[in-house]
This record gives structure tokens, C-alpha cells and sequence, in this order.
């Protein structure tokens, strides 16, 4: 990647990036998100303004057409963007995660050279499909397998869910390599939305995060075998799909967590301009959501430093993304910032009263706290405990 060397035009260049992104949140996401929520409808508007900024290529290299941003850019504009509408920030997010799989592992292939360019030309939305009926929740195993269909190739793939999967340009699916392949052999295979055909089988009737628009699909494509990736599955998860799922994920939780917090500060501050006073009930629980909000920025700040130093180390990366230490630490910190948003959320409610539980309060609490609940269900906090319990059986720790 080309190299800025100047500290003083990365900060510029970052701010400015921010500030785009916060333009766009206040005058676009944020008017748009109590009909996204209530309707529970794909956040048209945002992500229409976001093509237009051109933010779906923030990390395609630029040779491609892309900005060339950094891991920290992208969680920086996650946070910020997540501020506003939490639903938006996450489908940006994740198109993200796609992105970065290809930028990672299939830079070699004339192919995928050439979905970047369009990626960056037409701002294409990449949604994934890893889950699937039949595995329990666990997207290291397949049912649905790649076949062989003539001089191409054809998968059909029942999806538990498919987040935007009705506005998706492109879809990175899992699948076994073959038939005959065991469950944990797998491929990314990149399905375009033209020769993609989708059945949807459930509904997005949801708590929280319901711009995300998530339900199942049934997934049927032919396609060229160029489009399978040539980095196994199992190479791909560990040093791209779950770093930047669980640290950009944190990002827009963190996001949740600012805003909640700000509510509830706001609304102290009025509180005490009314009484002319400086203490009042609540002050505690201000505390203790401004401590747990410290804690979520440094351990992320934390996580997001060592995985970019990963990142730098292109000939040991794999190795390092695969030590059962670092494993543990990412599993960490997206359980710990799933747990805290909640925390942070229901003590800015508290703060607020009937004012942060009312949804028609400028200091309305509902959608941060029914948004923060869906952060323990992806990737289940229950599983990711059960993985790090059975590293943790194995793995010594340096002193």
C-alpha cells in the first residue's frame, strides 16, 4: 500500500473523512432512522448517500479505484456513522467485512482485480451468507456444497439469514469445496446478484437492528468457477472475516454507547440548568456509563492496534492471527463490548426516566437499548465463551 508520511495529513485526511460521514448521519441516517426502526425497513436513503460520498470503496486499494483507508479509518467512520442509526453503520460494516476479504486474499486473481474495479466504479453493496440450516450456528461447517454444472459451477444454499440480502449487489456465501467434502472444507464463493436467484422463507420482524433486514433466503446461482476463491475458507476466517466482523461490529456498538451516553448527559445538564444545581440523583449511574464507555474506546483501541501491527507483518500475518492467544483476546472483545453497550444503554434509560422511554423523546433511550441486544446473538456470545474455555484449557500465556 502506498504510504502517507506526513502524521499531520493523515490526521487531516481522517478528519475530514469524519466529518463527511457526520454530515451525512445528521442531515440523512439520523432523520430516517425512526421510520427505519419502525418500519423496519432497509435504510434507503443512507446507504444512497453513502454510494454518492463513495464510501463503499474506503478500502479498496487505489489501484483498483478505491481510497486505500485504513483498518482504524474504517472504525472510526463505524462509531461515527452508528451514532445516527445504528442499522446503517452495521450494513456498512459488514459490506466491509466482504470487501476486506477480497482486498486480503484475492488481489492475484484478474477476476476479483476486476469486481474491485467495479466495486469502486459502480459502489456495489456486498452482503455474505454464512449462515445456514442444518450447522447451529456454526459458520466453520457446511451443508450446501459448490458442483460442477457443465464448465461452470452451481450452489443452492438454504440461509437462516442474509442481512440486506434484498439489496445486496454481490453475496460472499460459504460452502463445501465439493459433494464429497467434509463439512469444515470450505470455499467463499462470490455470487453476483444478476445470475443469484432469492427465495425468501422467513420475515424481519425484529427487537432491534431491523434496517438490517435479515430474513432467510433459499440462494440458487450458476457460475463460473473464477468466482470460487482461491484461499480456502479456513485460511480466510482467521486473519480477515472474524477480526473485522468483531472489531467493527464493537465499533458500531461503541457507536450506540456514545449517543445513549450523550442523551443521558444532555438531560442531566438540563436538569440541573432548571434546579441551579450541580448534583442530582442519577449522577451515579452518569459515572459508572461514562467508565464503562472508557472501558469499551480502550479495549478496542487496544485490539484495533495489534491486528493493524498483524496487518504490517504480511509474511507472519496468517501465523499470528491463528495463535490461540490472539484468538482469545478478539473473541474478548467483541463478547466485552456486546455486554457493555447493554450496560451503557440501560443506565442512560435510567438516567433519562420516563423521558428515555418515551419513543417520541429527543431523549429516547428504546432504540439504542433494543439495537444493544442484538450484539450478545451475532456470533452467540455462548459459543465464543465455549471456544475461549476450551483455548484456554490448552493455551499458556507469556508471563
Amino acid at each position: 500500500m502506498e504510504t502517507i508520511h506526513s502524521v499531520a495529513e493523515v490526521i487531516s485526511n481522517r478528519d475530514d473523512l469524519i466529518q463527511k460521514v457526520r454530515h451525512i448521519g445528521k442531515t440523512i441516517a439520523q432523520p430516517a432512522a425512526a421510520s427505519v426502526d419502525s418500519e423496519a425497513r432497509f435504510p434507503h436513503e443512507a446507504i444512497d448517500a453513502l454510494r454518492q460520498a463513495r464510501l463503499l470503496s474506503l478500502y479498496i486499494p487505489r489501484q483498483y479505484g478505491g481510497d486505500e483507508c485504513s483498518f482504524s479509518d474504517l472504525i472510526a467512520i463505524a462509531q461515527t456513522l452508528s451514532q445516527y442509526c445504528a442499522s446503517t453503520a452495521m450494513i456498512w460494516a459488514m459490506h466491509q467485512i466482504q470487501v476486506a476479504c477480497l482486498v486480503h486474499h484475492e488481489q492475484n486473481s484478474p477476476f476479483f482485480q476486476q469486481y474491485l474495479r467495479e466495486i469502486a466504479e459502480h459502489q456495489l453493496l456486498l452482503a455474505s451468507a454464512t449462515s445456514e440450516v442444518g450447522v447451529g450456528g456454526d459458520i466453520r461447517s457446511s451443508v450446501a456444497a459448490v458442483e460442477q454444472d457443465g464448465e461452470g459451477c452451481r450452489l443452492f444454499k438454504k440461509a437462516t439469514t442474509v442481512s440486506y440480502g434484498s439489496y445486496a449487489d454481490g453475496y460472499l456465501v460459504t460452502a463445501r469445496r465439493s459433494p464429497e467434502a467434509a463439512p469444515g472444507d470450505q470455499v467463499f464463493v462470490l455470487l453476483t446478484r444478476p445470475t443469484t436467484q432469492l427465495e425468501q422463507t422467513g420475515t424481519w420482524n425484529t427487537f432491534g437492528m431491523r434496517g438490517t433486514c435479515s430474513p432467510g433466503f433459499n440462494i440458487t446461482s450458476t457460475f463460473p468457477a473464477e468466482q470460487v476463491l482461491s484461499t480456502s475458507f479456513a485460511d480466510i476466517a482467521p486473519l480477515t472475516m472474524v477480526p473485522f466482523s468483531h472489531l467493527l461490529w464493537a465499533a458500531c456498538w461503541q457507536g450506540i454507547a456514545i449517543d445513549a451516553f450523550s442523551r443521558a448527559r444532555k438531560f442531566m445538564q438540563t436538569k440541573a440548568r432548571q434546579l441551579r444545581t450541580t448534583s442530582l440523583p442519577g449522577d451515579g449511574r452518569l459515572v459508572e456509563a461514562n467508565s464503562n464507555l472508557q472501558l469499551m474506546r480502550a479495549t478496542l483501541a487496544t485490539a484495533v492496534q495489534e491486528y493493524e501491527d498483524i496487518l504490517r507483518d504480511p509474511e507472519h500475518a496468517a501465523e499470528k492471527a491463528s495463535d490461540m492467544g490472539y484468538s482469545i483476546r478478539q473473541n474478548n472483545v467483541k463478547t466485552l463490548a456486546s455486554q457493555l453497550v447493554i450496560q451503557v444503554a440501560q443506565q442512560a434509560l435510567y438516567i433519562c426516566g420516563m423521558a428515555g422511554y418515551k419513543e417520541d423523546s429527543p431523549f429516547s433511550i428504546g432504540r439504542h437499548l433494543r439495537d444493544a441486544y442484538s450484539a450478545s446473538l451475532m456470533i452467540s456470545n455462548d459459543r465464543l465463551n465455549t471456544t475461549n474455555a476450551a483455548l484456554l484449557l490448552v493455551h499458556k500465556e507469556e508471563a
